[in-house]
């Protein structure tokens, strides 16, 4: 790929709440769009989304020619993920997967461009997109392990309905128009309430609070990190909060540690409580920052942190890291966009 030549870009999943995202700050993006066609299942095809102030009409995916494309761009679903993602691949088209399913594959970088963007230069014709709440976490952290060292760490996130896409979105404004529970999600109402993600069985972890552990070590390689999650979901358009609870293994000074927060790319420090300075969903909605504030120790724990996250998870947490990979590798080796050997 030369960067005289523009990009030929494919959305998968292109109605989907993230799928739109994509479009949206694709426009906002400094690269060079040669073409940018759209892909869903059959039932959502026909429809026309605008780019740049011209209409698109979405298109059957498995009509998708994947030879005409250098990018795919996927927020579509397991299922999508794993049946289309290999033929793309195949077809000498980069996939930049939004979805689970490859995530902890071996041979798949799963990158934050913030955090371990080198491993994208790696990549097999496929990278992974990390969960929404994992993203904003580990752009907290990589600074931290950097300077001080990780020992343990233990989040509670507080995430969006967006999280679930349009239909939690659809939940939480019916429930607030009707006062009636939607059966989306859960059976319980999200509406002036808190929801866990599903739950396998009694004494077990939900698939989000197992993405976060899992996905972490992996970004953050270290199999042996001490991590746990619990992750609920509130009743917020947009913007997961996470309260993450860090001890370093060595010691640290809070104004040295912000310092270093501070300097460190994707982190804006909010961190004036006495005026009510801190970190709000309604802050981080339609930007792309990752917002740390109520830094403070645990007095509880040697080396012990405190810290509020947040981060819009649908552009951060989803979207723009996705665009940013892409970028990242258009302005720094933009060669590694088209030449890759298949990992199918």
């Amino acid at each position: 790929m030369k960067k005289n030549k523009g990009l030929k870009i494919a959305i998968v999943g292109a109605t989907g709440l993230v799928g739109r995202t994509f479009l949206k700050v694709l426009e906002e993006s400094f690269l060079p769009i040669d073409e940018i066609r759209l892909y869903a299942t059959e039932r959502s095809a026909g429809q026309f989304l605008e780019f740049k102030g011209t209409k698109l009409i979405v298109e059957n995916v498995k009509q998708a020619d994947f030879t005409k494309f250098d990018v795919a761009l996927f927020s579509a679903g397991k299922v999508a993920s794993k049946e289309i993602v290999p033929s793309a691949v195949k077809s000498g088209c980069l996939v930049i997967d939004n979805g689970s399913y490859w995530r902890m594959h071996p041979n798949v970088p799963l990158v934050v461009p913030e955090v371990n963007f080198y491993q994208a230069l790696r990549h097999k014709g496929l990278i992974a997109n990390p969960n929404c709440s994992t993203i904003q976490l580990v752009v907290a952290l990589k600074p931290i392990k950097m300077k001080y060292g990780l020992r343990k760490v233990e989040v509670s996130t507080y995430q969006a309905i967006s999280g679930a896409g349009q239909k939690g979105i659809q939940k939480l404004q019916k429930e607030l128009a009707t006062g009636k529970t939607e059966n989306i999600l859960s059976k319980h109402p999200i509406a002036f309430n808190v929801i866990f993600h599903s739950i396998p069985s009694k004494y077990n972890f939900s698939e989000e609070e197992t993405k976060i552990i899992n996905e972490t070590k992996k970004i953050l390689e270290d199999k042996k990190l001490k991590i746990t999650a619990t992750c609920v979901r509130i009743p917020v358009l947009v913007s997961h909060c996470e309260s993450v609870s860090i001890a370093t293994k060595e010691e640290f000074y809070l104004e040295e540690l912000e310092e270093t927060l501070k300097s460190s790319p994707g982190i804006k420090i909010i961190d004036e409580p006495e005026k009510e300075g801190y970190p709000t969903p309604r802050l981080a909605e339609g930007t792309d920052f990752v917002y740390i504030g109520r830094i403070r120790r645990n007095p509880t724990e040697k080396n012990g942190l405190h810290l509020w996250v947040v981060a819009d998870n649908v552009r951060k947490g989803a979207a723009s890291n996705a665009v940013q990979i892409l970028e990242k590798l258009w302005k720094e080796n933009p060669e590694k966009i088209s030449n890759f050997k298949s990992l199918f």
